[in-house]
C-alpha cells in the first residue's frame, strides 16, 4: 500500500477522513478551504520548483538543495499533523537514499516557520503510525464521526453529519 503525505496528515487529524480519502470517497476539490489552500501554495515562493512529486506517492511542495523540505500551510491549527506529514517525507525521502537533514513547515500568512527534525523515537512512531493507517485503511467501515472543534471547516462534515 502506498501511504502518501496527505495520509499522514488525515491520521492525525480523523481516521474517518482517512478511510473515506483511501476510498476515494472526496468532497475537498470544491471545498473553499482547500482552495484557499491550493491558491497559498500557488501564489507563495514562486522562485521556487514545486510540487515535487516522488514515486507517485509524496508530493513535497518545495526543497532547498534537496536537504530542506518544506511544507505550505497556512494556519497552525493543525500543526501537529503538518509535523508528521514533514517527518513522514523526511523518512521517505531518506529511504530513498536522500540525506534530507531537516523540514520546514512556512506560513506565510503568518510570516512564520518551524522547524522540523527526525529523530530515532519519532522513526519508530512512525512506523507504528504507518501500520495503523494500513489497518484503517483496511477496514470495511468507516471508522466513527469524532465531532471536534475542526469538524465544522471539513469538506466531510456534511457526509459525517447529515
Amino acid at each position: 500500500m502506498k501511504i502518501t503525505g496527505t495520509m499522514i496528515n488525515y491520521y492525525f487529524v480523523c481516521h474517518r477522513k482517512l478511510w473515506l480519502h483511501v476510498h476515494r470517497l472526496s468532497f475537498e476539490e470544491q471545498h473553499e478551504n482547500v482552495q484557499l489552500g491550493k491558491l497559498l501554495d500557488q501564489s507563495s515562493y514562486t522562485r521556487e520548483k514545486k510540487q515535487i512529486m516522488i514515486d507517485e506517492t509524496v508530493n513535497i511542495d518545495f526543497l532547498q538543495d534537496w536537504k530542506i523540505i518544506h511544507e505550505v500551510k497556512k494556519s497552525k491549527s493543525m500543526e501537529e499533523s503538518a509535523e508528521w506529514q514533514v517527518r513522514y517525507y523526511i523518512s521517505y525521502l531518506r529511504k530513498k537514499g536522500i540525506a534530507v537533514e531537516r523540514g520546514i513547515l512556512d506560513y506565510p500568512l503568518l510570516k512564520k516557520r518551524k522547524e522540523i527534525l527526525l529523530n530515532d523515537e519519532e522513526e519508530e512512531k512512525l512506523k507504528d503510525i504507518l501500520l495503523d493507517i494500513e489497518y484503517i485503511s483496511n477496514q470495511e467501515n468507516a471508522p466513527a464521526t469524532i465531532n471536534k472543534k475542526w469538524c465544522k471547516k471539513c469538506a466531510f462534515y456534511e457526509y459525517c453529519f447529515s
